[in-house]
This record gives structure tokens, C-alpha cells and sequence, in this order.
């Protein structure tokens, strides 16, 4: 049963960091992309923290360990960099949004 909710994170997290990828690429306001551009990171630290747990799931061994642990803590490295990147972005775009108007 974990494995199968694992597997949905990976998915969801997959399919995430592609929608706001295109989001990225197709907007034209500078504070829009880099929130959207970290909205997509942290849908691909998700995707490596749940890879990792994934795979201490369905292997046992030391190398497996090893490698699923750089993953999981890479993957929080950039999901926690990204969100408070995210969180100082959002704070532009109704201004820049405003701005854009006119």
C-alpha cells in the first residue's frame, strides 16, 4: 500500500513540475517565472524525496541506503531552498502584475 502512494507522489510530482515548467516558459512577467520556476523545483525536490523513500522501500542494502539517502536529502535541500525562494516571490507579483497593466 505505501508503495502504490509512493508511486502517486512520484507521478504527481512529475506531472507538477511539468505544469509549471510550461507555465514558466509562457509568461512574460519576471516575478511570475521565477515563482513558477521555483513552484517546478519543488515539485522536483518532491519527486527525489519520494523517489529515495521509494526505493528504501523496495530494496535492502547498504548501497541502496547510501544512494537513497543523498537523495532524500538533496531533495529536502532543494524543496526547503525553493519554498522560501517561492515565498519571496509571491510577494512581487501582484505589484508587478499591477505594474503590467497599464
Amino acid at each position: 500500500m505505501l508503495n502504490i502512494v509512493l508511486i502517486a507522489l512520484i507521478v504527481f510530482s512529475v506531472v507538477g513540475y511539468l505544469y509549471f515548467k510550461t507555465k514558466q516558459f509562457r509568461t512574460t512577467l519576471t516575478a511570475e517565472r521565477q515563482y513558477f520556476s521555483s513552484s517546478a523545483s519543488i515539485a522536483l525536490g518532491a519527486l527525489l524525496v519520494s523517489f529515495g523513500i521509494n526505493q528504501i522501500y523496495l530494496f535492502r542494502g547498504t548501497a541502496t541506503y547510501i544512494v537513497s539517502a543523498i537523495f532524500i536529502l538533496f531533495g529536502l535541500y532543494v524543496l526547503v531552498f525553493n519554498l522560501k525562494a517561492r515565498r519571496h516571490y509571491a510577494g512581487f507579483l501582484e505589484e508587478e502584475r499591477r505594474l503590467n497593466e497599464k
